[in-house]
């Protein structure tokens, strides 16, 4: 099946999950994980990206955060590329070290805010890389202690979480312990980790439930909410995704983008395609790479072999263009 694109538009509220290739480590110690929340916090501060809940784990990660105007998909290939550029220097290592797509899901804020921020904080404990509530409130790679107030950190969007529990800080920080408290019990919680109807509803039975009301709602596996939530979304998210190219259709459309280009620049396409150094195919080489990946949602892979170049030269333009 061909993967879906991205839905964000600014200001929406995902559920990030990164995860390390074939399961591997994403961090080997505690240099690691303090280059992996410097990097976080930094960006997030640099970029407007607000992040309300984190955990580091061994092999994965999990961040509820709301997309700044650069938008999701920029924010997480800067911030995975520079530290995995970083770790492999560190480590002398070559090669990925996360699987080559994250997994992000638009949150309904109103139903599933909390219950994000409680599931991902209580991440640690789940995983057993802490002993108790007491010990997760002192686990510096994790928000939770911010949150409560027993760690400091300037990236995290405190206030807004604490604003969803009370209308003072004490009362806030009760009432959001007392919550993660009774979510200790709930156990791993695999309707929280991805979108579609049946987590969605909280299970199958809901949905067969529904569908004998003759209760339709639509859904959408990279969406967590119900089907009208679902439906504002793809709204507001159609008018970038529409100009996405299918899988269907992407290389007779490259090609198309390629030909126009060139015709208006004077320029021989198979000069370009050729790997051709000369300035003036460089120049619409890199034009076509930002319009490609940026535009168009293309993968670097495939505009290196349409453009004739390297997927590394592709990767460098597109850094290049973040910065």
């Amino acid at each position: 099946m061909p993967r879906q694109a991205r839905l964000d538009v600014p200001g929406t509220l995902h559920h990030v999950i990164i995860r390390g290739i074939e399961r591997r480590r994403i961090v080997d110690d505690q240099e690691d994980r303090d280059r992996f929340a410097a990097r976080l916090g930094d960006l997030a501060i640099e970029t407007g990206t607000a992040i309300y809940a984190w955990s580091l784990l061994t092999n994965h990660a999990h961040i509820l955060l709301r997309s700044g105007s650069g938008g999701l998909p920029k924010f997480m290939r800067r911030f995975l590329t520079s530290y995995s550029v970083t770790y492999n220097l560190r480590h002398q290592r070559h090669g990925h070290l996360f699987q080559n797509r994250y997994k992000s899901i638009v949150c309904d804020e109103d139903t599933y805010f909390q219950e994000l921020v409680r599931y991902i904080h209580l991440n640690p404990l789940r995983a057993k890389l802490v002993d108790d509530l007491a010990a997760l409130e002192r686990y510096c790679w994790c928000g939770h202690g911010v949150v409560t107030g027993k760690i400091k950190n300037d990236w995290q969007d405190r206030e807004f979480v604490l604003h969803s529990f009370g209308g003072t800080v004490g009362t806030a920080i009760r009432n959001y312990r007392q919550f993660v408290e009774d979510g200790v019990a709930m156990g791993r919680r695999p309707d929280l980790v991805g979108g579609g109807l049946i987590r969605s509803l909280g299970g199958w039975s809901e949905v067969v439930s529904m569908r004998r009301h003759g209760d339709r709602q639509m859904s959408d596996g990279r969406i967590l909410g119900d089907g009208d939530f679902v439906q504002r979304i793809l709204e507001e998210s159609g008018e970038r995704q529409k100009h996405h190219f299918s899988a269907h259709d992407r290389r007779r459309k490259i090609r198309e983008l390629i030909v126009k280009t060139c015709e208006e620049e004077n320029i021989n396409p198979r000069e370009l395609q050729s790997g051709s150094r000369r300035r003036p195919v460089s120049r619409v080489r890199t034009r076509l790479t930002r319009q490609l990946v940026y535009d168009h949602g293309v993968p670097p892979a495939s505009a290196a072999r349409a453009l004739g170049v390297s997927t590394s030269a592709v990767s460098k333009i597109t850094r290049s263009t973040e910065r």
